[in-house]
This record gives structure tokens, C-alpha cells and sequence, in this order.
């Protein structure tokens, strides 16, 4: 008798514990309501757990105040240098005066308004979809820095790669070039202790992101997957590659199917401000925005670039807007490339319209997982635009982890923006728009290349023929679609 009393005490205690719980994630979650529903039913089926599972994986108010600080701060210092890249850049009309940049001065207006994201005209880029191709004049970039390298990246695999990038880097600190690399926390746990080791030695600087001092760190939201990087401040990189093996076709998925660019101009300051806000919020330096990294650019032929970034910092969704206005911007033709696919309403809408207005959209899809169940939650997310007229193809000839769009061959966008929510809302990304014919040219043929060459086309008969496993496996997917 003394037992059941004891064990119905506890049972009433852990149910009110829980329903105060409960309405705790209400709370901490109210900037994100969509989601308050899955976390809600987590926390009444898992008593308490469920609740730890919420802190670990959704969104608290205590992070997001730490990084409502961090962009009040990136405001701050964001105009101060963007500032000074206006002084060195003598806009010419001209260049502002191109059809291109006609056509989109609307989205170019909107995301210098709630980016900061400068305008600049004298760019020479260079769009890369091999690793090899891109790793090679990444390395060569290192190797001719005089000044600094500044790098901030999400993946860096313990592989010959990885060894050859850090060894690429000692050896220009030992020269004395500043060297700072920014690697995120989670991205980079699997790496021992003393991988940068030679770099450090040597005087370069290593800095974790959102990283725990013990070196273990579970939470996975609010990663820094960004890929940038700047040389002396004349050059810079965006993208997806991330830097190991596999991101030269050499890992289990094969052939490995990505985006970047490369950016001479005054593009890559704008590049530097990002690495630099990142920086100083890790480590309190380079909040002084020093005149030697932003240098006087040569000239070039006005190719038009904007550096976009988003994160749980801004309550703005930043790169989801751009997106969203490249294709309600469509006349012709949206051809887009993505790993993982799990949009928003507002995202599946504007494709959507698109599509029904006569525009041509296509876009490209991995045929093999990385992620299953975002593998899963892709599929069905796509199945749905099909019976709206959306074009989908299926990567065959290994992996795709493009993040790229490209619309009417003229406006291009290549970046670490996934098409997902978890780019969208959680996680700090940056993303590269270029105004400019021959780069958005270039953009459109790569594209259609890969699905004359290496895509198979998923249409809307084979998907309503997918089996009831798949039916099943896309059910399970979706219900963890706010947290993939």
C-alpha cells in the first residue's frame, strides 16, 4: 500500500513537473510557432526527456539573446566598413545602368536594406562545380598570399586534404602571413586534438565556433555553415565544398557534384566583413576594422556581386527572401540545385506561382542519401510541386551538394544556403548573388549539361508510383521536418 501511494506521488509530481515544462517550451519557443506544436507532443509522450531533447535541438531564448547581441553588434561595425568600401569603390552608372542590373534593382534594394549587403560593381568571378578544379586554385590562393588569409569554414576532414590544407597554411605563417582560421564546433568534432598543431606553431590562429571548452558539444543547431574564404583581401571564396576528400569525388558517394565561386574585386571586402563580425564575436579581435584589410582593388569588366548571410542572429530570413524574390523576379526560366529540400510554405509558393505563370523551373536532386530521412523529407517535398508543372531530375552520376539558382540565365546565386529551414532559420550561412549575364550564362549551362549528362527526370508518374515503403518512409521524414 505504501508503495502505490509513493508510486502515484511520484507520477502526479512528474505530470505537473511536465505540464510546467511544457508551457516553458511555449514560451521559449515563441519566435518560432510553427514548430511549438512537434515540441509540445515530444514533451507530453517523453516526460522531462522530452523537455532536455527541446534545449538540445529547438530553439531557446537564452541563445537567441546571445545572438540578438551579436547582430546588434554586426550592425554596428557592418556600416563603418561598409563605409569604407564605398570610398574605395567609385560606382560608375554605367555599370548600375545594365540590363541585368536593371531587371533586379528591386532585389538588390531589398537586401542592402536588411543585409547591409553592398553593391559592387568591379568583380571578375569564376563559378567552379569540380573539386579538384577548385581546390587547386584555393591552394594556389594560399600559396600567394602575402598579406593575410582569412578562413571560416563548417567541415575540415582528418584526410589528405585536410593535412594538406593546414600544412598549406603553417607554411605561410611561418612566413608571417596573418593567418586566422573560424571552424565550427560541431562540423569539426571528429578532429584530434592536435590537427592544427603545425598551423599554430607556426603563429597562425584557430578558433572553434559556438564551441565547448571540454571539446564535446551536442547541440546541433546554430552551426557557422559558412565556406568563405578571403586572401589579402583580394580574393575570396563561397560555396559548398567543404574541405576533405570526399569533396574531390573521393568518399563513399563517388563523384561529388558542388558549387563555389571565386570573387577579384570589391566583392571579396565584403566577404572580409563577414569573416571579420564572425571573428570578433568568438574572440573579441578585429573589431577595429583595420584600413590593411581593405585594400585598393584593381578593375574589372563590373560584373555585379552582393554577399548575403542569415542566421538565428537576424529575425530577418535573409537568403529565404532573396530566393524568394529571384523567383517571383522569373520571366523565363528557375533552375535551382539543392542536397536537401524541406522549404517553407512561402518557398513551395513562390515555386509554385512560378511554374503555373509558364515559367521553365527545374532542379536538381541527389538519387542517393546522405541524410536519410532529409533524404526521405526531400523526396515528398518535391513530389508535391510536380502536380504544379515543377521539373525535378535526379543526380545519378554520384552526389550533389550544389546550393545554386539561377533565373532567366542572368542573375545567379551560389552559396551554403540549403533549400531547407534549417538554412533558412538555424544555422549561419552565406550566400554570393551575381548580377551579371556571362556568370548567370555559365550557371544555366552547367545545369542544363547535368541533366542532359547525368540526371534522370523524376516526373509525376513515377512518383505517384512510388511504393507504399516509400509512402511510409516519406510519412516518418516529414513528421521531423522543422528540425532536418
Amino acid at each position: 500500500m505504501v508503495t502505490a501511494i509513493i508510486i502515484e506521488y511520484i507520477e502526479l509530481t512528474v505530470f505537473f513537473i511536465n505540464i510546467l515544462l511544457i508551457i516553458l517550451v511555449i514560451y521559449l519557443n515563441r519566435r518560432y510557432p510553427e514548430t511549438t506544436p512537434f515540441w509540445i507532443v515530444v514533451a507530453a509522450i517523453l516526460p522531462i526527456i522530452g523537455f532536455i531533447i527541446f534545449l538540445l535541438l529547438g530553439h531557446t531564448h537564452f541563445i537567441d539573446k546571445r545572438f540578438r547581441l551579436k547582430a546588434e553588434d554586426d550592425i554596428k561595425v557592418k556600416h563603418l566598413a561598409n563605409e569604407q568600401i564605398i570610398m574605395l569603390e567609385q560606382v560608375d552608372e554605367e555599370d548600375l545602368n545594365d540590363p541585368v542590373m536593371l531587371g533586379f534593382v528591386d532585389m538588390a534594394h531589398m537586401l542592402l536594406l536588411n543585409d547591409d549587403a553592398v553593391i559592387t560593381t568591379n568583380n571578375n568571378v569564376k563559378n567552379y562545380s569540380d573539386g579538384n578544379e577548385k581546390f587547386d586554385d584555393f591552394l594556389d590562393d594560399i600559396a600567394n598570399a602575402k598579406e593575410h588569409i582569412h578562413i571560416e569554414y563548417y567541415i575540415i576532414r582528418n584526410d589528405d586534404l585536410g593535412k594538406k590544407f593546414v600544412s598549406a597554411l603553417a607554411a605561410k605563417a611561418r612566413e608571417g602571413v596573418e593567418v586566422r582560421l573560424l571552424k565550427d564546433g560541431v562540423g569539426c568534432k571528429a578532429l584530434p586534438s592536435n590537427f592544427f598543431k603545425e598551423l599554430t606553431d607556426a603563429g597562425g590562429e584557430v578558433v572553434g565556433f559556438f564551441e565547448r571548452s571540454l571539446g564535446v558539444y551536442i547541440r546541433f543547431n546554430h552551426r557557422n555553415h559558412r565556406k568563405i574564404a578571403i586572401f589579402d583581401g583580394l580574393v575570396a571564396y563561397v560555396g559548398g565544398y567543404n574541405i576533405g576528400d570526399e569533396y574531390l569525388g573521393l568518399g563513399p558517394l563517388g563523384n561529388w557534384r558542388d558549387a563555389a565561386m571565386r570573387i577579384e574585386g570589391y566583392g571579396a571586402l565584403t566577404a572580409q566583413i563577414r569573416f571579420m563580425l564572425d571573428w570578433s564575436y568568438e574572440t573579441g579581435k578585429l573589431r577595429d576594422f583595420d584600413p590593411k584589410y581593405f585594400p585598393k582593388q584593381e578593375e574589372y569588366e563590373g560584373t555585379s556581386v552582393q554577399i548575403v548571410s542569415s542566421g538565428p542572429d537576424s529575425f530577418d530570413e535573409k537568403i529565404k527572401h532573396a530566393y524568394i524574390k529571384m523567383i517571383n523576379s522569373a520571366k523565363e526560366s528557375v533552375y535551382l540545385t539543392t542536397p536537401y529540400f524541406i522549404p517553407d510554405k512561402a518557398v513551395a509558393d513562390a515555386l509554385r506561382i512560378a511554374a503555373m505563370s509558364g515559367v521553365d523551373v527545374r532542379m536538381i536532386i541527389p538519387c542517393k542519401p546522405d541524410h536519410m530521412l532529409i533524404y526521405w523529407a526531400t523526396y515528398a517535398h518535391v513530389g508535391w510541386l510536380l502536380e504544379n508543372g515543377v521539373r525535378a531530375f535526379k543526380y545519378d552520376d554520384g552526389f550533389i551538394h550544389a546550393k545554386s539558382m539561377v533565373v532567366d540565365g542572368a542573375v545567379g546565386s551560389v552559396g551554403s544556403a540549403n533549400f531547407d529551414i534549417r538554412s533558412f532559420k538555424l544555422n549561419f550561412e552565406t550566400q554570393a548573388f551575381v548580377y551579371n549575364k556571362e556568370v548567370g550564362e555559365d550557371l544555366k549551362r552547367r545545369f542544363i549539361e547535368d541533366i542532359d549528362e547525368r540526371c534522370s527526370e523524376l516526373t509525376l508518374d513515377d512518383y505517384k508510383d512510388r511504393s507504399n515503403i516509400i509512402k511510409m518512409k516519406e510519412t516518418f521524414a516529414l513528421l521531423f521536418g522543422d528540425l532536418l
